[in-house]
């Protein structure tokens, strides 16, 4: 199985589906060598590399787009795909051909970095000679600094879920949580009762949280962070686990199951119509405010990524760009020589 040179086939084969649209139904007909290939790579992210289940369905997803890319131009052989094949779907996916709004380059950039892993597998299994997405570079994104919302904001925010309600309370509690730890929705979710309990039984001082690839970070939780888990676990959380089966899951939805990050953005949404705050929230907004907050009190970067769970320093550092850019508008406002 030999992959085709990078020029090749850049005339896909007549077919009805336009390149770059949202993936058909294969309508019956048997699933192709590439989407096997896709198939097996799938479970072994999910199994043998433990994912999580949100990111194996995002590599399920864009991989499901690139096979059907791939079929648009008459390619069912893993070892058929060639360079300008991976660049056609790259540049299919930011301007399809039907005239639909295309991805953002932030997407296609995943998009390709899923195809990427796909291509390193094939080569490791020895279903291709050679990887062909190599030498492909992502979209070019612009640089987007985080956006944060004031303290002032946070505060009213949280206030709006004041009440004994038992939704309420879990409202009150999830947005503390968020706003005192930084953690990312996904993160937030996924976190079991025990996972905030001290060897008391009552809520501890400090979180455990999974953040990407299942890596472990201890993040402390304040006073107002803890007051109000403890409120919820004891007056809200027991009467919602009775509409639903068991579940260790620490936020529950009204009908008892597992809280999902859908509806993560819809308590963020009310709560932020309730405080008439008119920017667009969304559960990033707080990690982003807990970040910006941090290093305008004066924190250090490397203990901002630490909380943060981030990789690399670089992407912590964006944050002192957004209090860079604080600081000098209000130099430009207040400093008599600023004109």
């Amino acid at each position: 199985m030999v992959a085709r040179a990078g020029g090749e086939r850049d005339t896909p084969r007549a077919s009805s589906e336009t390149p770059g649209s949202t993936a058909a139904s294969p309508n019956e007909r048997a699933p192709s060598a590439v989407e096997r290939a896709i198939e097996r790579y799938v479970r072994h992210v999910a199994l043998e590399r433990g994912r999580s289940p949100h990111t194996v369905s995002a590599y399920r997803r864009d991989l499901a787009r690139y096979a059907e890319h791939l079929r648009w131009r008459g390619i069912e052989q893993p070892g058929d795909i060639g360079e300008a094949d991976v660049s056609a779907f790259v540049a299919a996916v930011r301007a399809p051909a039907d005239g639909s709004p295309g991805v953002a380059p932030s997407t296609a950039a995943r998009m390709l970095s899923s195809a990427r892993g796909w291509h390193r597998f094939l080569v490791e299994e020895g279903l291709a000679d050679r990887d062909v997405s190599a030498e492909q570079r992502p979209p070019k994104q612009p640089r987007r600094l985080p956006k944060a919302i004031s303290i002032d904001e946070v505060e009213r925010l949280l206030e709006a879920c004041a009440g004994d309600d038992p939704l309420r309370l879990r409202d009150r509690a999830l947005l503390e949580l968020l706003y005192a730890t930084g953690a990312r929705v996904s993160e937030a979710v996924d976190l079991a009762v025990d996972d905030v309990l001290g060897d008391d039984g009552a809520v501890g001082e400090a979180v455990r949280l999974f953040g990407k690839g299942r890596k472990q970070r201890i993040v402390p939780l304040g006073r107002y962070a803890r007051e109000a888990l403890e409120a919820y676990l004891v007056r809200a959380r027991p009467l919602l686990a009775r509409q639903g089966s068991s579940t260790p899951a620490l936020f529950l939805g009204a009908r008892g199951a597992a809280l999902s990050r859908q509806s993560v953005w819809l308590v963020i949404r009310d709560a932020a119509a309730r405080a008439s705050l008119t920017a667009e929230l969304s559960p990033h907004t707080l990690r982003h405010s807990f970040a910006t907050h941090l290093l305008e009190g004066g924190a250090d970067v490397r203990v901002v990524q630490e909380l943060l769970g981030h990789a690399s320093v670089a992407t912590t550092q964006l944050y002192t760009l957004v209090t860079a850019d604080a600081v000098r508008e209000a130099w430009a406002t207040a400093h008599p020589r600023a004109l």
